[in-house]
């Protein structure tokens, strides 16, 4: 006979609200209520990390301010490359200069250099004159500009003025075709590798009549001679190239030197020390463009 299991049945009893439960809802709502009046303190890891993103986010800013600055930067360049003409006044044009006219109250003079770029000497120049904030106009040969294309462009980002030499450096007599391609072929290497053009040009040993001087003249050049030879080709001591420029110097004059072509140690050497002696006699340097500019002024006050 099977055992018979009585089920006990539970009631379900009513839920009581009493008052341990609105005490409990109070506390929760004074809690909630006080977090959101008092700030939340962070701690020090938390803070440190606000900053480093605060930073990640100015470094982030600042590269591409810098980054716009220089990519402002480059498209000037750029422009001011393809309108890279260093013009000269017009009376200048297609004549023969080897000084200006002296201008007591502005006692000027320009250092001009030829034959570079070469290895060594012209950053060796560059660098002097860079020190001395000196300025100065280079004359130089299209083959080297091909050869030594990061040194001739220096000479141009350094703020000095560039001027054609021929490609060659041939001082015998040329007939019209490669007088021009001497000259023409110099002028597109000196843009290729500067973004700038020249119509200043000076003949190789100053020789005026076998071919490129004519041409030069025909195309609006001016070609600059000189006024105070330092006679550096010889390879003179540094005293006595220094005694050579400073003896035949004149205000509006125009000193020839060479950064290329051989051996420059004497024309390094002297440099600096020529460069002071001109600051002590009261000179300031200008290039080229400079000096025509200035006397072009005062031509044309003069004649009003």
């Amino acid at each position: 006979m099977k055992k018979q299991i009585k089920v006990r049945k539970v009631k379900n009893k009513p839920f009581r609200i009493t008052k341990f439960f609105w005490l409990g809802v109070a506390a929760l709502v004074m809690i909630v209520g006080i977090g959101m009046i008092i700030p939340f303190k962070p701690s020090a890891n938390t803070l440190e990390l606000a900053v480093n993103a605060s930073s990640l986010k100015t470094i982030d800013t600042k590269g591409q301010i810098e980054g716009f600055k220089t990519q402002m930067l480059d498209s000037w360049q750029e422009e001011a490359k393809l309108k890279g003409i260093l013009e000269i006044p017009k009376r200048y044009q297609g004549m023969t200069l080897n000084a200006v006219k002296p201008n007591n109250k502005d006692k000027i003079i320009a250092l001009t250099f030829d034959d570079g770029p070469w290895p060594k000497y012209t950053e060796q120049v560059l660098d002097i004159l860079k020190t001395n904030n000196v300025k100065g106009t280079f004359f130089v040969i299209g083959n080297n500009m091909k050869n030594l294309p990061v040194v001739g462009k220096r000479i141009v980002t350094d703020g000095h003025t560039i001027a054609n030499h021929t490609w060659h450096h041939w001082y015998h007599r040329l007939n019209p075709s490669v007088a021009a391609k001497e000259i023409n072929d110099t002028e597109e290497i000196i843009y290729k590798v500067t973004g700038v053009r020249t119509n200043l040009f000076r003949p190789p040993g100053g020789v005026l009549g076998n071919g490129p001087a004519a041409y030069a003249r025909s195309k609006k050049y001016s070609v600059i001679m000189w006024s105070a030879d330092s006679n550096d080709y010889k390879r003179p001591a540094a005293s006595r190239l220094i005694g050579n420029v400073m003896r035949f110097s004149k205000p509006g004059g125009i000193v020839l030197m060479h950064d290329g072509g051989g051996v420059r140690d004497s024309t390094v050497k002297a440099l600096p020390e020529m460069i002071k002696k001109f600051k002590q006699q009261g000179y300031r340097f200008v290039t080229i463009p400079e000096m025509l500019e200035l006397e072009d002024q005062q031509l044309a006050i003069a004649s009003k």
